[in-house]
This record gives C-alpha cells, sequence and structure tokens, in this order.
C-alpha cells in the first residue's frame, strides 16, 4: 500500500486518535479475530436451539442427516457439508439436530472471525493504535453477531444462509488482504480464489454470488488494471466449472431414490446433467434444470405485482406496492436491536423505536466515517450493504410481509412467514457499521479529552484512547441484551413434540395427509433424524400435485417382498418400513414384527394391526404422470364413494391434481390402512369428508363409514363442529394420548411468556382446542372435574395464541 493510500481523505481533520498516516505495514491480527469468533460461537452454543424448529429446519437437518436433496434448486453444498459435520460431531453422541445446529453457529461464529478482520482493517485507517482498533473491531462483531435475525438464525439451522453469511464474509475478508498484497507478485492468485468461492456458493443458495457487484468494484477502483489479464479469465473459467461440478451431486443422488428427494432432479445421462449445471437451468437434463432454475415456484418478474400474479393476473409492480416492501425491509431492521422491546407488535413504538433510530445514527456515523478515512473499503461495503438490502428488496418482489400494516385480515396478500432471514447480511453488515461508529465516537470523544492534556503532542505518534470516553463503547452490548429472550433457542422443543404427539396419533402404518412446512418437516425430521414412526406415511398436499412425489408416495408404501428390507438402507426409498413402537409406548399393538413382509405378518383384517397388503397408489408411470398433467377443473355435484363412505362433492368444488391424488389413495387404502388429516389441513373439504372425521388426538382420522355418537365406547358429537375442532371426538384414544403419549419438555406451555414467530402461533392453538374439546365430552358424561382439569390444562397453550379470543369454549 502506497503513502497515499493510507493518508487521510482531503478535508478531514487529523486527531491523535486517527493518525493513520504513518506508512507501517498492516498485519491482520488472526488471533484475536479467532478468539472472537470463539466468543461469538459459545454465545450461539449456549443459545442453541436444542432440536429441530418449525418452517425448513427440519427439512435441512433431515436432508443433511441422510443425504437427501431438499426443495429447489437442492443447495447441494450444504447438503455436503452439513453430512460431513454431522459424521464429525456423531463421536460426541450429540442428537442430529444439535450437531447441525451446532453447523449453523460454527458458520455464523466463522463469519464474525472474517468480519473482525475487516473491522480491524477499517479501523486501521482512524489510528494505528492497536488497542483502539482490537476493541472497536470487538463492538462491531457484538453488535453484528447479536442483531436478531443474525443470531436467530446462528443457533439453529433453519436454512442455508448462515453459510452465506460466512461464504460473503470471508471474500471480504480476501478482497481486502488481496488489496494489502498488491505488488507482492501473483495478485491474481486471491481473484482466482475468490471467483472459485463464488461459483461453489452457488451450491448453498445464489445469496452469497450477490457479493460479485462489490468485488468487481472494489477491483476496478483499486487496480483496474487486475481485469485485463487474459491468463486471469482463462483460470476462472476453470475456477467457474470446478466450483459449479457441486451441482452434479444432485443428479446422481436422485438416481438412488434418496428418502427426502424433492423435485427428484434425476438425469437420464452425465452430459444432459453437465449442460444443466453449467448454463443453470436453461438446458439440458429437463429434471435438474427446473430444480436449478427453481421454475415450480414460478417467481414473478421484478416488474409485476406479486398479488396480482398469484392470480394469475399481469399487473405492472407499483410505486405503491414498492415503497411497501422498502417499509417491510425497515420494519425488519427495526427488530434488529431490541426485538424483545415490544415483542411482536409489526413496528417498535417509542421504546424500540428509540434504539433503532440511535442504531440508525451510529450506524451513518460509522459509514461516514468510513468514507472520510478510506473510500476504497467503504464503496466496497457500501456496495455490499446496498446490493443486500435494498437491492434484494427490489429482485426479490415478495408480497407484503406478514405482519404489515397492509396486509388483509386473511393474509391473502401476505407470505406465508416472516422474510427477514433473506436480508441476514445486510443487517449483519450494518451492525460492523454500528460498531466502527462506536469507535469513531470513542475517538472524537477522546480528542475532546485530550486537548488540554496533550496540546504538545507530535501528530505523527499514535496515542492510547482516552479511558475516560470508553463506557460509549458499552452501547454495543444492547443488542445482546434486548434480543436475548427473542433469540435465543435455549430449552425450545415445541416443534419436535408437536411432531412426536401429531406422529403418536396416529396408527401404526398410517397415511397422514397434511398441509405445508410446519406439520410435514418436523415430522421427517423425527422419522429421518430419530427413527421415529418411520411406517407413517407422511402425505404434504402441496407436493400431491407432482407426478415425482405421486411415485415416491407409491413406492414408500409398497409391501416389502421376500428378500427385501426398508432397513436394508434407511436412507433411501426401498418398500414399506415398519412399524418399531417408541420407547415406553404400548398404546398401538401389532401383528408384525420389525422386518417382516407383509405377506408373513398380515395375521388381521384391521388396518392398524398389521402391516398393508398393498401400496396406496398402485399406478403406472405414466397413469401416474396423466393425473398429475390434468388441468384444474371445476365439477358439478359428484358423488364419491370409498369402502362404505358415501358422500358427494359439492357442485362448483375446484378439483386439482392432488385432490384426484387424494381421493385414489382413499378409494384403495380405506380397507388397508388407517388414513389421518392433521388438524392443520382442510384437504378432506374438497370431497366433502367432514363427517367422517374422528379426532384422536391431534388428528382427525378417516372412518370407513359414517360416525354415530355411542357414550359407551367414548365416542361423543361436538355440537356446531368446525375444521378446528372436528365434529366427533374419540374420548378414551384422546385421553390416553394427552395423558400418557404426548411429549411436551419442562416448561412449555406454562413458562413460556411468547411465542415469538407469529406465522405458526397456531400450533399452541392445537393442543388448546384438543384439551377443550376433551372437556366438552367430560361435561357432556357428567366428569366435571375431567372437564374443569381439561379446560385449566387448555389456557396456557391458548394463552401463547393469538387465536385465544375464538376459543371453543368461551365459558
Amino acid at each position: 500500500m502506497t503513502q497515499k493510500d493510507r493518508e487521510p481523505m482531503p478535508g478531514t481533520r487529523r486527531s491523535v486518535m486517527a493518525d493513520a498516516a504513518v506508512d507501517v505495514p498492516y498485519r491482520p491480527p488472526y488471533l484475536a479475530a479467532a478468539l472472537a469468533a470463539l466468543g461469538v460461537f459459545a454465545l450461539y452454543a449456549i443459545t442453541l436451539a436444542p432440536s429441530t424448529s418449525f418452517w425448513d429446519t427440519s427439512e435441512y437437518i433431515a436432508t443433511a442427516h441422510v443425504l437427501g436433496i431438499p426443495h429447489p434448486p437442492g443447495n447441494p453444498l450444504f447438503v455436503l457439508l452439513g453430512r460431513v459435520w454431522d459424521i464429525l460431531l456423531g463421536v460426541f453422541n450429540l442428537p442430529v439436530a444439535v450437531r447441525i445446529n451446532l453447523f449453523s453457529a460454527s458458520m455464523g461464529a466463522l463469519a464474525h472471525g472474517c468480519w473482525f478482520l475487516l473491522a480491524d482493517r477499517v479501523l486501521a485507517f482512524y489510528s494505528q493504535d492497536r488497542v483502539f482498533r482490537l476493541i472497536g473491531a470487538t463492538a462491531a462483531v457484538l453488535v453484528s453477531a447479536t442483531a436478531f435475525t443474525v443470531w436467530n438464525q446462528s443457533n439453529v439451522n433453519e436454512k442455508v444462509y448462515t453459510v452465506s453469511l460466512f461464504t460473503i464474509a470471508l471474500l471480504s475478508f480476501l478482497a481486502f488482504r488481496w488489496r494489502d498484497r498488491l505488488g507482492e507478485g501473483k495478485d491474481d492468485n486471491l481473484i482466482l480464489l475468490m471467483v472459485f468461492i463464488l461459483a461453489l456458493s452457488v451450491a448453498n443458495h445464489l445469496m452469497a454470488f450477490l457479493a460479485a457487484p462489490a468485488l468487481v468494484l472494489f477491483i476496478l477502483i483499486v487496480q483496474p488494471r487486475a481485469l485485463t489479464n487474459w491468463k486471469l479469465y482463462a483460470g476462472g473459467v476453470a475456477a467457474v466449472v470446478l466450483g459449479l461440478s457441486v451441482h452434479l451431486f444432485l443428479p446422481i443422488r436422485a438416481g438412488l431414490d434418496p428418502v427426502i428427494n424433492e423435485a427428484d432432479p434425476t438425469c437420464g445421462n452425465l452430459s444432459s446433467a453437465i449442460t444443466s449445471v453449467l448454463t443453470f437451468g436453461k438446458a439440458g437434463c429437463v429434471a435438474l434444470s427446473d430444480a436449478l432454475a427453481r421454475r415450480q415456484y414460478d417467481k414473478p418478474s421484478m416488474f409485476l405485482d406479486p398479488v396480482a400474479a398469484s392470480q394469475g393476473m399481469l399487473v405492472p409492480r407499483s410505486p405503491g406496492l414498492l415503497f411497501a416492501q422498502v417499509a417491510n425491509y425497515m420494519q425488519y431492521f427495526d427488530w434488529q436491536w431490541a426485538r424483545s422491546v415490544m415483542g411482536n407488535m409489526s413496528w417498535g413504538a417509542a421504546p424500540r423505536a428509540l434504539i433503532t433510530l440511535v442504531f440508525t445514527a451510529l450506524g451513518c456515523y460509522g459509514a461516514l466515517t468510513n468514507w472520510r478515512r478510506d473510500r476504497r473499503s467503504f464503496a466496497y461495503i457500501a456496495t455490499l450493504f446496498i446490493t443486500l438490502s435494498f437491492g434484494l428488496v427490489f429482485y426479490l418482489n415478495f408480497k407484503y410481509g406478514y405482519t404489515t400494516p397492509w396486509r388483509d385480515a386473511q393474509n391473502s396478500n401476505t407470505e406465508v412467514r416472516e422474510r427477514d432471514y433473506f436480508f441476514i447480511v445486510s443487517f449483519s453488515i450494518w451492525g460492523l457499521w454500528v460498531g466502527i461508529g462506536l469507535a469513531a465516537l470513542w475517538a472524537r470523544l477522546s480528542d475532546m479529552f485530550m486537548k488540554t492534556e496533550f496540546t504538545l503532542a507530535s501528530p505523527s505518534r499514535a496515542l492510547r484512547p482516552a479511558w475516560g470516553a470508553a463506557p460509549i463503547m458499552a452501547l454495543a452490548l444492547i443488542p445482546l441484551l434486548a434480543n436475548w429472550s427473542w433469540a435465543s433457542r435455549r430449552g425450545d422443543y415445541a416443534a419436535r413434540d408437536w411432531a412426536y404427539n401429531l406422529l403418536m396419533s396416529v396408527e401404526p402404518y398410517a397415511v397422514i395427509f397434511t398441509n405445508g412446512d410446519n406439520d410435514t418437516f418436523p415430522l421427517w425430521y423425527l422419522q429421518e433424524a430419530e427413527g421415529i414412526r418411520k411406517d407413517v406415511t407422511v402425505i404434504v398436499m402441496s407436493y400431491l400435485n407432482t407426478d415425482w412425489y405421486a411415485r415416491q408416495l407409491r413406492d414408500i408404501t409398497t409391501p416389502c417382498p421376500a428378500n427385501e428390507s426398508a432397513g436394508d438402507d434407511d436412507t433411501r426409498i426401498i418398500c414399506q418400513r415398519p412399524y418399531v413402537a417408541p420407547p415406553g409406548v404400548t398404546l398401538y399393538q401389532v401383528a408384525d414384527k420389525p422386518g417382516e413382509s407383509a405377506a408373513v405378518s398380515a395375521t388381521s383384517d384391521e388396518p392398524g394391526t398389521r402391516a398393508p397388503r398393498s401400496s396406496i397408489l398402485p399406478l403406472t408411470d405414466d397413469q401416474i404422470l396423466q393425473v398429475a398433467s390434468t388441468p384444474p377443473s371445476r365439477v358439478g355435484a359428484t358423488p364419491f364413494r370409498a369402502g362404505n363412505i358415501a358422500t358427494t362433492i359439492l357442485e362448483g368444488t375446484g378439483l386439482v391434481p392432488a385432490d384426484m391424488f387424494l381421493a385414489y389413495i382413499i378409494t384403495t387404502s380405506i380397507a388397508d390402512r388407517p388414513i389421518y388429516f392433521a388438524m392443520t389441513t382442510q384437504a378432506y373439504s374438497q370431497l366433502n369428508l367432514f363427517d367422517f372425521l374422528l379426532r384422536q388426538g391431534v388428528a382427525f382420522k378417516l372412518m370407513n363409514g359414517p360416525i354415530t355418537a355411542d357414550p359407551a365406547k367414548g365416542i361423543v358429537e361436538i355440537p356446531g363442529g368446525t375444521p378446528l375442532t372436528g365434529r366427533f371426538i374419540d374420548v378414551p384414544r384422546t385421553e390416553t394420548l394427552v395423558d400418557k403419549v404426548f411429549m411436551h419438555h419442562p416448561g412449555f406451555p406454562d413458562k413460556w411468556t411468547h411465542w415469538t414467530d407469529v406465522a405458526t402461533e397456531g400450533i399452541p392453538s392445537y393442543y388448546g382446542y384438543t384439551l377443550q374439546i376433551l372437556a366438552y365430552a367430560y361435561e357432556t358424561q357428567g366428569q366435571q372435574d375431567k372437564a374443569m382439569a381439561a379446560s385449566k390444562r387448555a389456557e396456557p397453550f391458548l394463552n401463547l395464541s393469538d387465536v385465544r379470543r375464538n376459543s371453543y369454549l368461551k365459558k
């Protein structure tokens, strides 16, 4: 670096705390950065989720454990890294979820090790004083690491974003090292390394690739002639091809039929797979190309209204919608520095807003002083921040945020959940600027302290900061303290317990229809990571419209031939998996033993007491494709019969392929295996099956014929039954499940003060409704004490949910 590079910018005041003009070679404080990373890791480990969580957490933990393929684009790099981590930590006998959650914590910690080095390098333009730089970098890392979304994503492996955060932080550090080492020879090597990492990162998520504009701009500002070397481009092509080649994991693994194989990106030959990878979905193998391009999600154009597009209308994106989307980003920004203040309110109101204003001002001050001290690093950081904040807002073109003031009462024009995690890097970067701003403010206050004490001090000396001004740095602790109760996942088993209780509500070899992420992925986790109730076939209705998913359901429910067992490879689809009772559970008794074939074990004619005799979808590939390709239609009043079920599909009902597969599964399986619907779905309504549903625990069993109330058997009818309550309840079965089988870890729900995720607040209400309906059943049977006890048990569940006002038994 030249003397000119180290000189303060014209018009800036040289202070004793900002004497960076002396030409002293810069040496990164690697040891201090390692200690900072360890400190961040310790924080994330202390607040680590002890099990799985809602949304995509279970999907990614399960796919990492079984080398499966998550939803498109498949994230092969994450799956491979997660599996390696899973194996390495397996020697400590930790639960699978803890291992993968620690992987996320490690990625977050390593990212902040890199951020520490970057912050220290920026602060080297403020002062030569090592203590000043280390304290400033520590403050920057502390604020960044405890920003709500950064913290919340790092102590549970919900998605792939902590890997992206680490990748971007690493690329940033490498870019700054490239600048420092210019002229030492082999300058292009670091550029090639960055190109390789960028290409490789695409196999985790496209987010890290968004660092490319900032990197290119930085190179152009610092050393533009570096991009004129043709050899660099030749090496760059090789680096890109090598990095992208990780995507070939997808068709190779998909061809082996992993038990989780979303979109089934199988290719007929290697050349078509390579074409798909190198063109990133523009050509080549159709299945792989569709997965890489995420075509199943049909993302609207950046220039169209996403709400209208979801309804099939082509309406231009309005300035008003863009304003709302920016406001939604600002809402998420408001959460970062004091989330626990005012809790789940959309906006922080006065207390949190004040803290947000303070941290906004500190970040702006950090950015301003960064501009004055070193415009090159400022240009890089600013470009990175703008790209990963407002640039992303424009590109992603989301519907209204889940809790924004502009949503409608039914949330039909909103995203299904909060999307703050997409902006994790921008919040992290702003935290760095906040820390730099605090350090700059400390320097400024130190100058005020030193005016009388050091009037004769040489301007070429780097003086230590005035410790009387040091308390200003304590502001960096605010996010740590004000986010803890909402960011910590310590002791949170709610998702795992929900999955266990839902799976245990159904009989052996059952089929259970679910609605989406939160009633599906936790069940996958429990089955694949913990090996609990693998006999249950979980069918998520949103996937049942596809031919690949229907084929997988057919194959995984096919009875095992005499020479084959599902246990031959637990990670692959082979045949129907056997029922194995979880430890301590004797509720269900079956005639077969684990590993026996259906032919050997079919000793009873009652579904649920024996292994099934046939697949739920005994169709050929061509027949499945024909159903999946059927366009949606509305039908007239149509009779529907299955076993002893006789009903009529109501006139005007719209049917999609998933409904046709549902009807076929019921028709072929009603006498062969138990069929259930989770409380979270109303898929049965399309076929008008509500009157045939019997509540057992937190699931509804589809009975093979009409249901009549029978007090002697404990079958009680619920007057005015709703989709949440059901019309009939099996009192003995539900009572046994609630009292003896269901699992709730200590403290839940009684000691929980809040449910952090508004979009999943319905989960505790399902327990509350179940207990209230059980209380009603007790009351009709004259068991007042039991009714009061069940009602009392329902209260803390309902209090955690926003549906408390709609509780069934308002008295």
